[in-house]
């Protein structure tokens, strides 16, 4: 799954289209993640990736954010099984509730700082014997 993506996904009007027409969650957090803000790092959104069309992604950190509106209420089952596909990827998926972008931005911004922080963290190699 890692760095395949189909090419239905990869359609760059359908990408473009989700672009143009964000939930005003999206345009508002896009505004704090946009041209590395965020501990330096490179942010895309509506990225696509395997299946999927990620909200936000930061390929370098493989760190996915979903925002989700009410709609996913109704759609935990595969909102849980698409964030367990992106992890055996790789990726960690940080899932916040549109109404949260307005009501708690910088808790937001601080968990998704954490995030990024943790997974620009070299990891710890074997001394050589």
């Amino acid at each position: 799954m890692e760095g395949q993506t189909n090419k239905r996904t990869r359609n760059e009007q359908r990408q473009r289209t989700l672009r143009c027409n964000s939930t005003d969650a999206e345009r508002e957090l896009w505004q704090s993640l946009r041209c590395r803000q965020m501990d330096g790092a490179k942010f895309r959104r509506q990225h696509p990736f395997s299946d999927y069309i990620l909200d936000f992604a930061c390929i370098e950190r493989k760190l996915a954010i979903e925002l989700d509106g009410g709609q996913h209420a109704e759609a935990t089952k595969y909102d849980d099984w698409r964030t367990r596909q992106l992890e055996q990827a790789g990726f960690a998926v940080l899932r916040f509730w549109n109404h949260e972008v307005f009501e708690n931005r910088e808790g937001i911004l601080q968990v998704i700082l954490a995030a990024l922080q943790e997974r620009a963290k070299p990891i710890p190699t074997q001394p050589s014997p």
